[in-house]
């Protein structure tokens, strides 16, 4: 049967040997097991940083994942490449789902032709952040022959990029789409904002495996509509020169200083705008986010017919993988009944009776 993508999981017809990543099964009943798997537990207290420049048109946001980005990024064994492109729509997206007030979960999700068909963040109003990149191999050592260092445009080839907000199945989603255009994933990004929300915008992002792993961050810069907290005294003029030299104080950012751990983030951001004036708010924590469960995945399950489940059965198992953390869950067909109701019940190796 292959591979068939639900929903943010995969479920695959193997036996789950040689997978990094296998959750024993327990006694308790999948339907009742909504424990989560023994995953990082990592939260970054002082990962998000608000800011704004007192009487300019201009706010914006520090992220700073720090050990969360080897943690997140790390369970997958991916080429650098892919990792450091996922590594920024982590920081992406945490950078633009602590701007927004809504509860459930904010995605960015871009979909292409490329060697990296999928690229995929997502992060909860409380922080809890999560992600993966899906590669296909054949087609990007292709590509890494003749572009050793492809930008994200090669990458992810033509399609398109999303952000959605969903806050449950009682409220309406709401979703952004536009088409993949840039070479970067920061001109991706900041080419939805211009079409889509006519937002001025500026958007820095970078990720690297340094001497302690994995590093991941951002930095936002939004001009602020209207008159609110602006100085009265700014024209229209000053402002808009106001927003330009905070636009060029901001691509004095290095990566280094970014993905710097031992730099405080109010010192970068005292660094980068000290001159014309910057007031920091309360930080925001992320966490390590994946919300997998046994239980959860064996709804999923029970939404299949009884054929479907035969096919996804192998000596008996059925096994699902969780996109975000790779995890392998192994479910004895016997327990699932589907949709075609009671499991087929005969032989050990998962034949229907």
């Amino acid at each position: 049967m292959g591979e068939r993508s639900i929903a943010g999981f995969a479920r695959k017809v193997h036996s789950g040997e040689g997978r990094p990543y296998v959750e024993r099964m327990t006694a308790t009943p999948a339907f009742l097991d909504s424990n989560r798997p023994d995953v990082p537990d990592i939260v970054v207290p002082r990962a998000v940083l608000p800011f704004h420049l007192p009487g300019r048109p201009v706010r914006g946001r520090l992220i700073r994942l720090g050990p969360l980005a080897d943690a997140l990024l790390t369970r997958h064994d991916n080429h650098p490449t892919v990792t450091g492109l996922s590594g920024q729509a982590l920081a992406l997206a945490a950078a633009l789902a602590s701007a927004l007030k809504f509860r459930g979960s904010f995605s960015l999700q871009a979909k292409g032709d490329g060697p990296v068909p999928m690229l995929l963040a997502d992060c909860t109003e409380a922080g809890a952040l999560r992600g993966y990149a899906r590669a296909n191999a054949e087609r990007l050592t292709t590509l890494l022959a003749v572009e050793p260092e492809p930008p994200a445009a090669a990458l992810l080839g033509g399609g398109y990029l999303a952000f959605t907000v969903d806050q449950g199945d009682d409220k309406e989603r709401h979703q952004g789409i536009v088409a993949i255009e840039g070479e970067s994933l920061a001109d991706m990004a900041l080419h939805y904002f211009e079409t889509s929300e006519q937002l001025q915008c500026s958007v820095r992002l970078a990720c690297w495996r340094g001497e302690h792993g994995w590093r991941a961050g951002a930095l936002i810069l939004e001009r602020i509509a209207g008159e609110g907290g602006i100085d009265p005294e700014l024209d229209a003029a000053a402002q808009d020169e106001s927003w330009r030299n905070a636009n060029a104080l901001a691509q004095t950012l290095t990566d280094a200083e970014l993905l710097d751990d031992g730099l405080a983030s109010e010192d970068l951001l005292y660094r980068l705008f000290g001159l014309e004036g910057v007031a920091a708010q309360r930080y925001r924590a992320l966490a390590y986010g994946c919300r997998c469960s046994r239980q959860r995945l064996s709804n999923i399950l029970e939404g299949f017919s009884g054929d479907d489940l035969d096919h996804m059965s192998v000596d008996g198992d059925i096994i699902m993988t969780c996109e975000f953390c790779n995890l392998d869950f192994r479910f004895d067909r016997s327990e699932v009944r589907g949709q075609d109701g009671p499991a087929a019940s005969g032989s050990a190796d998962g034949a229907s009776a």
